[in-house]
């Protein structure tokens, strides 16, 4: 069913069902990877994560808790600012038995996840992994490699399926290309 918010995509570039096969294909991985674990924690990186994270979890079938951080890098909604702030942590007294598989929608310089990896392993977690639905690595900035990836696209503005612009087009069921004037005309 189309709605208002769809005008305003240029193209779809990821369909529902190549999100759900990325989302199947990422958790066969995980179950292998992770069946011995006794604390497999996915770390939802809010707020864009949340819906890739949601059809992950559903797909593992070993046991998994979540758990959800908030950090920002943005300061103007389209552009990083190169600083990371923890808006909301991660408060467990338990991070030495756990697994940390960090789930994220997209990454492009790659600052936010290294900061986070790092983050983790200093504060005492006893494995950190990444996950990304959607990487950019032509936007990299630093020398980061996911340790599971769903889809390496083009440097475009994207949103849909828990990705935004201005907090908008979170809830498109696919992965669609931003039309140039929409953002443009509010920068």
């Amino acid at each position: 069913m189309a709605t208002i918010l769809d005008r305003d995509i240029e193209r779809v570039l990821v369909s529902q069902e190549e999100i759900d096969r990325i989302t199947t294909r990422i958790a066969a991985e995980l179950d292998r990877d992770y069946k011995d674990s006794r604390r497999f924690l996915l770390l939802c990186i809010l707020k864009g994560s949340v819906v890739f994270m949601g059809d992950l979890m559903k797909k593992v079938t070993i046991p998994v808790e979540i758990d959800f951080m908030k950090v920002s890098s943005y300061s103007n909604g389209t552009e990083s600012s190169g600083r990371i702030n923890i808006l909301l942590d991660l408060n467990r007294r338990d991070l030495s038995e756990c697994d940390i598989l960090i789930v994220e929608d997209i990454i492009d310089s790659g600052r936010t996840l290294s900061y986070l990896v790092e983050y983790l392993r200093l504060n005492g977690a006893r494995s950190v992994k990444t996950c990304t639905l959607l990487d950019k690595p032509d936007r990299r900035v630093v020398d980061f490699v996911p340790d599971y990836r769903g889809l390496v696209i083009p440097d475009e503005f994207v949103v849909g399926y828990g990705l935004d612009y201005a907090e908008q087009y979170r809830a498109l069921p696919y992965i669609g290309i931003l039309k140039p004037e929409v953002y443009e005309k509010r920068v």
